[in-house]
């Protein structure tokens, strides 16, 4: 096996990192926001119009993983056969390579993620909390109208951290399993728990299934991203306060990356917040200095190293396979 075969998938990955960071997302036609259409319709079509049946806890997550199902199984599929078209048509490997570098490049929100991170900070730098407010509202799903200075501060590094992990090392690790099928797969999955994994009347029961599968594919990249964190801020905090506050958080995969990343950038977040009208009290996570505007930036840096440091590790580990095999 030669050199470059051997490094595609490492390349593949920097070059869609690279495309992400010198494009950002499509600002038309974007695939996920089509996703996102199609995937209302078929809700308010299978859930509200069947109200009475959806209700039913059994009936409900039942139509929820059909819904699921229906959305998912034929794109992945598509992509799968997308990205092995090589097999069956005469334009060489190359063509696998550059399929899988786009869907992986339409996977990832590295760029999108930083933009509207500093898209706030700017806005509270200037103290224009309107524009903190209506920005921050955009990424978090707590309601923002009232939120101060420190809350939107606090709610930006904590969006920044977790989707640190939805939004780009999760749709890598995918990639690195499955090929550009694999981030497709992990990026509408998100998506839907993004939009229906909710504990409110509407999707307590349809919205199981899309946060419960979420939940298993985020298992072991939420862990490769909290360590991540861990080894690209302040170490020892963020093992620490991994260890201890990670079980106190709702949600299995989020409680990591947050303590982690919490720890790592010397910070406290967590508390309480409003959502859907009412002040939830959470845990707290982290340890050290409570949230300034200036830990945004720091935030949006800790995702970066930890972005070139899970291409240094891919690329090295790929290297050793190399040299074994010769």
């Amino acid at each position: 096996m030669s050199l470059i075969t051997c490094l595609l998938m490492p390349i593949t990955i920097i070059a869609a990192l690279l495309l992400d960071q010198w494009l950002g997302e499509p600002r038309r036609w974007h695939p996920l926001v089509g996703f996102g259409n199609i995937a209302n319709w078929l809700e308010n079509h299978s859930n509200l119009a069947f109200n009475a049946l959806s209700a039913h806890a059994v009936a409900g997550r039942l139509m929820g993983l059909l819904a699921w199902l229906v959305l998912l199984i034929p794109l992945v599929a598509l992509a799968y056969w997308l990205t092995h078209l090589h097999r069956y048509l005469l334009w060489g490997w190359y063509s696998d390579v550059l399929l899988n570098c786009l869907m992986l490049y339409f996977a990832i929100g590295a760029s999108s993620l930083k933009h509207h991170a500093l898209r706030i900070y700017q806005a509270l730098l200037s103290k224009d909390l309107a524009a903190a407010r209506l920005a921050v509202g955009m990424i978090v799903s707590r309601d923002t109208q009232a939120l101060e200075e420190k809350e939107i501060a606090t709610a930006t590094v904590e969006s920044v951290l977790e989707n640190g992990n939805d939004a780009v090392f999760g749709a890598m690790f995918w990639f690195i399993l499955f090929g550009g099928a694999g981030a497709v797969m992990f990026r509408l999955a998100n998506t839907l728990d993004a939009m229906w994994g909710y504990r409110t009347p509407r999707f307590v029961y349809f919205g199981w299934a899309a946060a419960r599968i979420d939940d298993l594919l985020n298992l072991i990249p939420a862990r490769l991203t909290a360590l991540s964190y861990a080894l690209c801020g302040s170490t020892r905090t963020s093992l620490r306060c991994w260890l201890r506050q990670a079980g106190t958080w709702y949600s299995p995969n989020a409680g990591p990356v947050m303590a982690a990343g919490a720890g790592a950038l010397n910070v406290q977040l967590g508390g309480a917040a409003p959502y859907h009208g009412e002040v939830k009290l959470r845990p707290a996570l982290g340890a050290g200095d409570s949230v300034e505007a200036n830990h945004i930036l720091s935030a949006v840096g800790l995702v970066q190293h930890s972005m070139v440091l899970w291409c240094a590790v891919i690329s090295a580990l790929y290297l050793a396979w190399w040299a074994h095999l010769a």
